[in-house]
């Protein structure tokens, strides 16, 4: 079983451990990987199957949603939904042309196509894919997320959301979640998560496996070099991943109530739901790690 944790004042119960599904994008998008149907069938029934409970998407992530309610939507009942809005997206030949338009026009056509996508009457979480506080209120959708709510078509809203925009987003204090961006690489964010979690709101963690830190297959030089720099190496116990290590850190903040994993390897799966059943880090070592990355993002 994977370990499970309330997502604020929700209450919903979700899987420490949650899949990020934008590896589902199918072809003619962006990026390396590329998965067919047939193997994104086999990876959704197999994250079901693990016991992970909690699913985030997009309307584009290219095929995701729509491979989401083809292939796992029988069994909606076993877990929690998220997806996003304020995106347009335009399919070319050859990729997939994204951005991000906050009208009321569009976050109602995101919403009804990724019910339509993802063959379900509701999401538990429809969260901005990004905005700010002053256009999102100026153009009134945040009104308009709270009517979708009422109506049942939306159990929760949330934000997902960064730097600089974040702080402003949480101050509104209308949001049950956050999706907030964090890792032991990528801390900035960590004092923020502090307070969305102290205000009540769930959050949802992303990138919170540093994108597997330096043993990734897509190496990420600015990740590495935090890694390096702040001799992490070092402190790795022999048993353990560099993955695990960077995975099991996000688990140690305090106000993660899920992170969001995505991977299409069945055998990175498997690693890091054996990491996530190892729980959160020792405390020391959690202190010595966030020590030598402060120094080096703060030297």
């Amino acid at each position: 079983m994977v370990n499970r944790r309330i997502l604020g004042n929700t209450g919903l119960a979700v899987t420490q451990l949650g899949y990020g599904s934008m590896g589902l994008r199918g072809p003619r998008t962006w990026g390396v990987r590329v998965v067919n149907d047939h193997d994104a069938e086999r990876f959704l029934n197999a994250v079901l199957d693990a016991g992970i409970n909690f699913i985030d998407t997009s309307p584009d992530y290219g095929a995701s949603e729509e491979r989401i309610g083809r292939f796992i939507g029988s069994r909606r009942r076993e877990f929690y939904l998220a997806t996003k809005c304020g995106c347009v997206y335009t399919q070319r030949e050859d990729h997939l042309e994204l951005d991000h338009v906050w009208k009321p026009d569009v976050i109602r056509r995101n919403l009804e196509t990724s019910l339509q996508r993802l063959r379900t009457d509701y999401v538990d979480v429809l969260q901005f894919h990004g905005g700010d506080a002053e256009t999102l209120q100026r153009e009134g959708l945040i009104d308009l997320l709270t009517n979708l709510r009422d109506q049942g078509l939306v159990r929760f809203i949330g934000a997902s959301s960064s730097l600089p925009n974040l702080p402003a987003l949480i101050e509104l204090g209308v949001f049950d979640t956050f999706q907030i961006p964090y890792s032991c690489l990528a801390p900035q964010h960590h004092d923020l998560i502090c307070r969305a979690g102290e205000s009540g709101a769930g959050i949802i963690l992303r990138g919170g496996i540093g994108q597997g830190g330096p043993d990734a297959e897509i190496q990420r030089p600015a990740l590495n070099e935090v890694w390096e720099k702040a001799r992490l190496e070092e402190l790795r116990p022999n048993d353990m991943t560099a993955a695990e290590l960077i995975l099991r850190y996000t688990l140690s903040h305090l106000h993660c109530h899920t992170t969001i994993v995505g991977t299409c390897n069945f055998a990175h799966l498997a690693e890091n739901l054996k990491a996530a059943a190892r729980g959160p880090l020792p405390v020391e070592l959690v202190s010595e790690i966030t020590a030598r990355v402060a120094k080096v993002m703060c030297p």
